[in-house]
């Protein structure tokens, strides 16, 4: 079974997640935008043994400490889709618009795709391009403990926004319409910023996704 611990990180209280399988203790790293001491801290106290990084998309505050991980702990980083890598080349200056740390240069081993899988131990995680906050957003599914991983695309009472380049408000409500909400309402979702909920609460009380 999947467990995980949500670790704020970054000025923008971002939600980094720690992902293991109970039975073997491998783990994936996800979304590490910065503070990685404390990610470090993080996956000794849990005594796992990670295996990978996995991003849902480029933003600084997401894969602002992803290239640093990898680099000490020589972890391959997986995702998101290949339609952010501009947003990777372009790391440096978003860490200087935003005032964080300079970000380690990197480059995915592996891009995702909808309908994609990662493995993670003995458990799966289920892969979901969700393009609207980036071009190339994906969220990551493990149906047996019903959690999904969402980056920016959902939060609870509101959604990604859309303002940043390749930002598209009606492509992320397609996306959580037609991606999210089939995983079932009694998923619980992580979100990238703020506390966890679940889609059948978002999809009957958020003020932006009423009658969807």
């Amino acid at each position: 079974m999947l467990q995980y611990r949500t670790v704020p990180v970054t000025p923008f209280q971002q939600n980094c997640s720690i992902v293991w399988c109970d039975e073997t203790r491998e783990a994936a790293v996800l979304d590490p935008g910065g503070d990685v001491p404390r990610i470090l801290a993080a996956i000794e106290e849990l005594d796992v043994a990670p295996r990978l990084i996995l991003l849902t998309h480029a933003h600084i505050d997401h894969a602002g400490g992803a290239g640093r991980l990898a680099r000490e702990l020589a972890l391959p980083i997986v995702g998101p889709h290949e339609g952010d890598k501009f947003w990777i080349d372009g790391l440096a200056q978003q860490a200087a618009m935003f005032g964080f740390a300079p970000a380690e240069a990197f480059m995915p081993v592996r891009w995702l795709d909808d309908g994609d899988t990662v493995a993670v131990g003995r458990t799966t995680l289920a892969v979901r391009h969700c393009p609207g906050h980036t071009p190339g957003h994906v969220v990551f599914h493990n149906a047996e403990a019903k959690r999904a991983f969402v980056g920016d695309v959902l939060f609870a009472g509101s959604v990604g926004r859309t303002d940043f380049p390749g930002g598209d408000h009606q492509t992320l409500i397609d996306s959580i319409v037609q991606r999210l909400w089939p995983m079932g309402d009694d998923t619980v979702f992580v979100p990238g910023h703020g506390p966890e909920s679940t889609f059948g609460e978002e999809r009957r009380h958020n003020p932006y996704l009423r009658g969807t």
